[in-house]
C-alpha cells in the first residue's frame, strides 16, 4: 500500500515520512474499512490517516517553494542541465522526503524564471503534483492505494488502477496492433520526461517533454507517463500530437507536431520484413524438413500470423511442424483458439465456468484451408509455459493430435476480465473463469504433463505455490470424435539437424523414433 500511494518517494516511501509507520499501524483497520458493506458510512480510520498525510505534504510544500524562490535566472544550456537530471530513485526509497522536495522545487524554480511560458506550466505542473494544495482528500488517496495493494492479495492475478493508469492492467504488448508509442524508455524529471529510447520522427533520445497535448508530464507517476506515450489506446483519439519538447542547444522549449508509426516487428534474418507471418527455422528431418515456430506470447491475431506463416513455409519437403512455446507465459484466449484452428478446424477446444457456476465451450474457428495444416504437429514446453499457452499445447495433446515435449507446465487454468469499478474512476481485472481441456482435464495449479519429458531446468515459480489461487476445476469433455485423430510423425532414421537449439534436435529425435508399447499406452 505504501508503494502504490506514493509514486514519488515523498509522501509515505522515503525514511523520514511518518506516513509509513503510521499506514503500517492500522494497516488491518484500513483493510476493516474496505472490506466493510458499501452502506457501511466513512472510513474514520483513513481519514484519520488522510488528516496526517494533509499536515505532512504541507510541510513538504513549504520546502519545496522556499526553494523555488530562491532558485536563479540561467543560460539555457544550464537551465537544460537542471531540467534534465532524474528526479527520483529506482528500487528502495533511501533520499529523504525533505531533502528531495527542496531539491525539486530548486530544479523548478530555474525552469520557471529561465525558459519561458512553456517553462513556467511545467513548473506549476511539478508543484501541484509532488506537494499537492490541501484541497487534495488525501483519504480518498489512501483508500485507492489500499485497493489497488489488497486486489493482488486476494487474486492473484488481479488489480485496479486509475483511469489515468488502467494501461498498466493491459497485456498492450500482446495486442494484435499495439498503439504507437511516443516513447519506449524514459526517465522522470523535476519537470517533464526525459526520452532515453523513441522510433518517433521528430522526437530524439534526450529530449525533455514537458507536454503531450494539454497534458503536462511534470509529476506524473511511471504508470502515468506510460498511459500518455500510447497514441492511440482506445482507437479514438487523433494520432497528431502537439509535444512541447525541451532539447539540448535550445534557447526555449519547442512545440512539435509528430505522427507516430507503428515500431519494426524484429524479424529473423532470413525472413524479409515484406514476408508474411512469423519467423520459423527450418530443420532437416530425415527426407525433408521440420518447420520450428518459437511462440514468445499468445497475441490475439496469432491465428492469422500462424496461418500466414504455414503459408509461407509449406511444401512438398515440410514433413511436420513443432510450435516451440518454452516461455510463453500465455495472452489472449483468442489467439490460442486461433491458433488451433489451424491444426484443429472447428473443434470444441476448452469448457469455461464462470464464478456463477455456468459453463459455455470454446470453439476453434475454421480458417481457410491454405492456412490449414494437417500434417504432424507437436509442441515444446516448460514450466513458464501459461495460460493460453497452456490452452494449445493442451488441446493438441487432448486430441491426440500431436505430442507434447518438455517439463510439466505452469498450471494457470484461469483467466481475466476488466471492468469498470463502481465508483467510475478506475479499472479492475478480475479472475472470472476456470477453463479445462477439451477432454475435461484441469490445468489450474496441476499444468501440463508432456508426452516425453526434455531436460531442462526446472521452473522457479508454479500457480500452485500462489496464495489465494483458485482451486482445479475438472470440466466436461467436449470432444467431437471425427476430429480426434493421431497423426503420426515419419521416422527419420537419425538424420537430423544441425538445430540452432540442442534441445530441438533431441526433441525431433524423440518424434520420430519408434515408440514402446507402454509408452502408446500412456498416451
Amino acid at each position: 500500500m505504501i508503494d502504490w500511494i506514493d509514486p514519488h518517494g515523498l509522501w509515505t516511501a522515503s525514511p523520514d515520512s511518518p506516513m509509513a509507520s503510521a499506514l503500517r499501524t492500522h494497516a488491518r483497520e484500513v483493510i476493516a474499512e474496505l472490506e466493510a458493506p458499501p452502506d457501511g458510512g466513512p472510513c474514520p480510520v483513513t481519514h484519520e490517516l488522510g488528516a496526517t498525510m494533509a499536515v505532512w505534504i504541507g510541510e513538504l510544500r513549504g520546502l519545496f517553494d522556499a526553494a523555488e524562490r530562491t532558485a536563479p535566472t540561467m543560460t539555457p544550456e544550464q537551465a537544460f542541465r537542471f531540467a534534465s537530471l532524474a528526479a527520483f530513485e529506482d528500487g528502495p526509497i533511501a533520499r529523504p522526503a525533505r531533502s528531495l522536495a527542496t531539491e525539486l522545487g530548486y530544479r523548478a524554480g530555474v525552469v520557471r524564471r529561465s525558459l519561458g511560458a512553456e517553462g513556467a506550466q511545467a513548473a506549476r505542473a511539478s508543484r501541484g503534483r509532488l506537494v499537492p494544495e490541501d484541497s487534495l482528500d488525501w483519504a480518498t488517496v489512501i483508500l485507492a492505494g489500499a485497493v489497488r495493494a489488497y486486489l493482488p492479495q486476494i487474486d492473484p492475478h488481479g488489480g485496479w488502477a486509475p483511469l489515468d493508469e488502467e494501461t498498466s492492467l493491459y497485456e498492450i504488448a500482446r495486442a494484435a496492433s499495439p498503439p504507437p508509442r511516443l516513447w519506449r524508455k524514459m526517465t522522470r524529471t523535476a519537470v517533464g520526461v526525459r526520452i532515453e529510447e523513441t522510433h518517433v520522427e521528430g522526437l530524439a533520445q534526450g529530449d525533455i517533454v514537458l507536454r503531450v497535448g494539454d497534458v503536462p508530464t511534470a509529476g506524473l507517476s511511471v504508470e502515468q507517463c506510460e498511459q500518455l506515450s500510447f497514441v492511440d489506446v482506445e482507437g479514438t483519439a487523433p494520432l497528431l500530437k502537439r509535444i512541447a519538447v525541451l532539447r539540448a542547444g535550445d534557447r526555449e522549449p519547442r512545440v512539435i507536431d509528430v505522427r507516430p508509426v507503428s515500431e519494426p516487428r524484429p524479424v529473423d534474418a532470413e525472413v524479409s520484413r515484406d514476408e508474411p507471418g512469423l519467423e520459423a527455422e527450418r530443420v532437416p528431418f530425415g527426407d525433408g524438413e521440420v518447420l520450428v515456430i518459437p511462440l514468445g506470447e499468445v497475441p490475439d491475431n496469432l491465428g492469422e500470423e500462424l496461418g500466414a506463416t504455414l503459408r509461407r513455409e509449406r511444401g512438398d519437403a515440410l514433413q511436420g511442424v513443432i510450435l516451440d512455446l518454452r516461455g510463453n507465459g500465455g495472452g489472449a484466449t483468442d489467439g490460442a483458439a486461433g491458433a488451433l484452428g489451424l491444426f484443429l478446424p472447428g473443434a470444441p477446444l476448452f469448457p469455461l465456468r464462470r464464478r456463477d457456476g455456468s459453463v459455455e465451450v470454446e470453439r476453434a474457428p475454421l480458417p481457410p484451408l491454405a492456412d490449414r495444416w494437417d500434417g504432424p504437429v507437436a509442441a515444446i514446453v516448460d514450466g513458464d509455459t501459461a495460460s493460453a499457452a497452456e490452452m494449445i499445447s493442451g488441446a493438441l495433446l487432448a486430441y491426440h493430435r500431436g505430442p507434447v515435449l518438455g517439463q510439466r507446465t505452469y498450471g494457470k487454468g484461469c483467466a481475466q476480465e476488466y471492468l469498470d469499478d463502481d465508483a467510475r474512476v478506475g479499472v479492475l481485472r478480475l479472475t472470472t473463469l476456470l477453463y479445462a481441456l477439451p477432454d475435461g482435464a484441469p490445468v489450474q495449479m496441476t499444468g501440463l504433463t508432456p508426452s516425453v519429458r526434455l531436460p531442462m531446468p526446472p521452473a522457479l515459480e508454479r500457480e500452485a505455490n500462489l496464495a489465494h489461487a483458485l482451486r482445479p476445476w475438472r470440466g466436461p469433455d467436449v470432444r467431437e470424435a471425427p476430429v480426434s485423430r493421431e497423426v503420426p510423425w515419419p521416422g527419420h532414421g537419425g538424420a537430423i539437424g544441425p538445430c540452432k537449439d540442442p534441445l530441438v534436435c533431441r526433441a525431433l529425435r524423440s518424434l520420430g523414433a519408434p515408440r514402446s508399447p507402454t509408452a502408446r499406452e500412456r498416451r
